[in-house]
């Protein structure tokens, strides 16, 4: 029965001290484990108090309060569409941090091309039958290679093999749910001069 199995699992009482101190060898092994990867924890985080994370620029609330007004404007004019217009809440923090990133480095210095584009983004923008694949190719080639390198959601190796994760999963959701949103957003900032005004601009 199992009373046999139990009883010479347990083995002779002589085996007893030489199996308390194999638990406690263990057990010390694990506490050491623990403290280490505490430790580690801890240079992880010193680590990043020293190098603050500037994916969003010096941060929405950092933005002067102009540059904030037009963010509200834009948020309001750009969500558009039935199934999005509550999207400009659930990722408002996304979509202010891609915006503080912009503000931060002005664009990368790319010119407005406002007077060539801004009345056709207007009303592609504010379609609801239009895609972003529509906004997409308005992006000119120096707008496309500075948005692929600086929007804020990279791809890195993970802890896993051939696992991957988004260094900012949250901006990369918020750039698949509403990547026309996110698009146009980036162009009217671009095209308001990354941004002169406290409201955004629409074409006529």
């Amino acid at each position: 029965g199992s009373s046999i199995v139990l009883s010479s699992s347990l083995g002779r009482p002589s085996d007893l001290p030489t199996a308390t101190m194999q638990f406690r060898a263990i057990a010390a092994a694990l506490l050491g484990a623990a403290l280490f990867g505490s430790a580690n924890a801890a240079k992880l985080r010193a680590r990043a108090a020293q190098e603050p994370d500037t994916s969003c620029g010096k941060g929405f609330d950092n933005l002067v309060k102009g540059s904030q007004d037009y963010y509200r404007t834009a948020a309001v004019e750009l969500f558009t569409h039935p199934s999005h217009t509550m999207d400009n809440a659930t990722f408002e923090g996304e979509f202010e941090c891609w915006f503080a990133s912009m503000c931060t480095t002005k664009c990368g210095g790319l010119p407005s091309q406002a007077d060539s584009r801004k009345a056709k983004l207007t009303a592609m923008c504010q379609s609801v039958e239009a895609d972003w694949l529509k906004i997409w190719k308005m992006f000119s080639q120096e707008e496309i290679k500075w948005f692929k390198n600086n929007y804020p959601s990279d791809e890195v190796d993970g802890s896993e093999e051939g696992s991957e994760v988004h260094y900012k999963q949250a901006m990369e959701t918020a750039k698949e749910v509403n990547k026309k949103e996110l698009l146009c957003m980036t162009l009217f900032t671009i095209d308001d001069e990354c941004v002169k005004w406290p409201y955004i601009r629409l074409g006529k």
